[in-house]
């Protein structure tokens, strides 16, 4: 298997590159500059956003949400006292699995309006 070729750099003033990035508009710059340099028709390429939150505040709100439990570990706990048959079904451990449940439906919801999903009820 032969070796790939290492890439090829170029150094653009910051006008050159503006200048470059306009003519780009939404195509990657690599597949442009191949277009243009090798008389290539122009790729319809679509790419994803460059940001596709939608809410920057709600994300950094769950974000904090996420910081403030230990949502982690505890169910990590229960899974390995469950394991073992170490975990006795108490009143207070279903309290515990409902807040653990309820937590975890209010950060997706949370998340699904911040990636721009709408409320996130809907799976």
């Amino acid at each position: 298997m032969e070796k790939a070729p290492p890439p090829f750099s170029l150094r653009l003033s910051p006008e050159d590159r503006k200048r470059l990035d306009a003519a780009a508009g939404e195509l990657p710059l690599g597949a442009y500059i191949k277009a243009k340099l090798f008389d290539g028709d122009l790729p319809s390429v679509r790419r994803r956003g460059a940001a596709p939150v939608k809410d920057h505040a709600a994300l950094a709100q769950l974000l904090g949400m996420l910081g403030q439990v230990r949502l982690a570990h505890d169910l990590g706990t229960l899974a390995d006292a469950a394991k073992i048959g170490a975990l006795p079904v108490t009143p207070e451990l279903e309290d515990d699995l409902g807040k653990a449940l309820a937590a975890v439906i209010a950060m997706r919801a949370e998340l699904m309006r911040a990636l721009g999903y709408g409320s996130g009820d809907a799976s």
